[in-house]
């Protein structure tokens, strides 16, 4: 009976540690109200689109262009790219539900269509009739699936290391585009570890997968970690984003409609959807450019602002120098 007795001590005490690593990991939601406070900024506006209120940041004036940022991700993806886009176009970020400030939807509208039909309805709100689109990892999803259907009104297509066509297309050559499942998602997937994210969600999770999706990860600041960080915790955010995951997950390209001109980026170091899908979305968009960037990962446009931003900016016609970044800026459109 002595042995019985130690092979109980010793998951009492292995229940004792788990209960008290739960606890030091236990983090509780941040309210909407703190939230907002502290990351809505003069620009932010809460806009009423079909019963959610979706947290928008518009700069700039000229022709609009939609930024839509990836999973897990907010508008304050685009902080650097709308500052420089804003003097030339209207900019339109916003956090797509269960994301951000948004927060969650009542109705759990979180599928690519639902998100693609929330794009148009915006753009109806603010009587944009057409627009540019650019969209990154899964926001690079709803961009390809909104001009497949809607080209009518998308005057140019950006897609930066974007998601999408990847889970069923195929193309002529007979070759598949099947990104990596990066491990956060896998674990938020998982029913069981699913349930002690609702609840206990380490801040070190987020510092790991914000050095995973950059090529150099000592660009990684702990004001971008916290930010991530704390827009997850805020209140509804957790148990919208299983939602999201949970959900089927479905992507309707139609390549042949996309004839609109289309540039694509992408950084050769993304570990999350390698460079060869951007080959082979350069291969089924007819009038498609790919540019890889050899210092960057999942998201050229946070780890490398100045380089990617120039190049969008080429590609809708505005001509700028080296030193983009500094004054006097020198600007010139293309013919």
């Amino acid at each position: 009976m002595v042995w019985i007795k130690r092979i109980l001590k010793v998951v009492a005490v292995i229940s004792l540690s788990c209960l008290l690593i739960l606890a030091l990991l236990f983090r509780s939601d941040i309210s909407a109200e703190e939230i907002e406070e502290k990351y809505s900024t003069p620009q932010s506006h809460f806009i009423d689109v079909d019963g959610t209120n979706v947290h928008v940041r518009i700069l700039g004036e000229g022709d609009p262009i939609f930024l839509l940022h990836g999973s897990f991700s907010s508008l304050h993806t685009w902080d650097a790219w709308q500052q420089e886009l804003s003097p030339y176009f209207l900019t339109i970020s916003l956090d797509f539900p269960s994301h951000g400030l948004t927060g969650p939807d009542e109705k759990k509208r979180y599928s690519l269509t639902d998100y693609t039909q929330l794009i148009l309805r915006l753009s109806e709100i603010l009587n944009l009739d057409q627009f540019h689109l650019a969209g990154n990892s899964m926001g690079g999803a709803v961009a390809l699936q909104l001009a497949s259907n809607n080209p009518e009104k998308v005057l140019s297509l950006n897609l930066i290391d974007a998601a999408g066509a990847s889970r069923e297309q195929k193309f002529a050559d007979g070759e598949d585009m099947k990104p990596n499942e990066a491990w956060i998602f896998k674990l938020a997937k998982n029913p069981v570890f699913s349930l002690l994210l609702l609840k206990c969600t380490p801040k070190f999770l987020f510092a790991k997968n914000m050095r995973e999706v950059y090529a150099d990860p000592t660009k990684v600041t702990d004001k971008a970690i916290t930010r991530y960080y704390e827009l997850m915790l805020r209140k509804g955010n957790r148990q919208a984003t299983l939602d999201r995951l949970g959900a089927t997950s479905e992507s309707r390209v139609d390549f042949d409609r996309l004839t609109m001109p289309t540039l694509i980026l992408w950084g050769k170091a993304d570990s999350w959807i390698p460079v060869a899908q951007g080959y082979l979305l350069e291969k089924a968009i007819s009038k498609s450019k790919l540019i890889v960037f050899d210092n960057a990962g999942h998201v050229p446009m946070e780890e490398i602002p100045t380089e990617s931003v120039a190049k969008y900016l080429s590609f809708l016609g505005v001509e700028v120098r080296n030193e983009y970044f500094h004054a006097p800026k020198l600007i010139s459109y293309a013919d």
